[in-house]
């Protein structure tokens, strides 16, 4: 099936050939935005690096790394470019609470292929509880989970089996905040069977076992940019398969 985004790229004007689907959203000012270059956004290398040279999307797209290395700035404009709120929710989503995103979803230009779903939801872990008391307050006509009532880690994945159902375009950041080793497993089932229904899925994580998602493109984002590897290369996998083989070696490193 159609990839929904196939390709990133930067465009510091966006008047030209905006999405209809984001069309509605605010948008950053070109002459400001484009142009300071010492913007805190443009200074992530791997913002940089999409500015520079695009992104190309797989079907099934993890970005793994360090904290401040621009996954949640990437993910999230991802997000806004497409319609969806910056904080969670479907294309056309109006949660917001603070605004507190870069204006890079407003510079984006997405490449779609013909024909693609224009169907989508954003998980975003760190604004989770907020949006829960969103959705009961507007409902839309539906029957809508308790998500409140839930635990965290039910909450999460009760959203993603409601929300994230047919073929489509799932994004998600750092959900395993919420999960045990046991409900990420369950997660990666879910998303592989999304996947093999031909969704796509952009995925931010600090969780080797779901860094793991069967046939993803691992991005590794750091210092330098962004760079694609294998998920046994990985600094976050090698990191974990050290402290579980010899965990002395880095508690003792704790002791005063």
């Amino acid at each position: 099936m159609p990839l929904p985004i196939r390709r990133v790229e930067f465009d510091p004007d966006p008047a030209d050939g905006v999405d209809p689907a984001s069309a509605d959203r605010p948008r950053a000012d070109p002459d400001s935005a484009a142009q300071d270059h010492s913007a805190w956004y443009l200074q992530i290398p791997a913002v940089q690096q999409v500015v520079r040279e695009g992104w190309d999307l797989a079907q099934i797209t993890v970005l793994v790394g360090e904290n401040g290395a621009g996954k949640s700035t990437l993910i999230e404009a991802l997000a806004g470019a497409v319609g969806m709120g910056p904080e969670g929710g479907s294309i056309g989503s109006g949660f917001s609470t603070r605004v507190s995103e870069s204006p890079l979803a407003g510079q984006l230009r997405l490449v779609r292929e013909p024909g693609s779903s224009r169907r989508g939801y954003f998980l975003r872990a760190e604004t989770m509880h907020a949006f829960y008391t969103y959705l009961e307050q507007n409902p839309g006509g539906r029957w809508e989970p308790r998500f409140h009532e839930m635990s965290h880690g039910e909450s999460f994945l009760g959203l993603i089996e409601d929300r994230m159902k047919k073929a489509g375009l799932y994004l998600l950041d750092e959900p395993e905040s919420a999960l045990s080793f046991t409900s990420c497993l369950g997660l990666l089932s879910h998303l592989r069977g999304l996947a093999d229904r031909g969704s796509q899925i952009v995925l931010s994580t600090h969780s080797p076992v779901l860094a793991a998602l069967p046939g993803a493109q691992v991005w590794e984002v750091g210092d330098w940019g962004m760079r694609q590897v294998e998920w046994a290369s990985t600094d976050l996998v090698m990191r974990w398969q050290g402290f579980l083989a010899d965990p002395e070696r880095y508690l003792r490193h704790l002791s005063g």
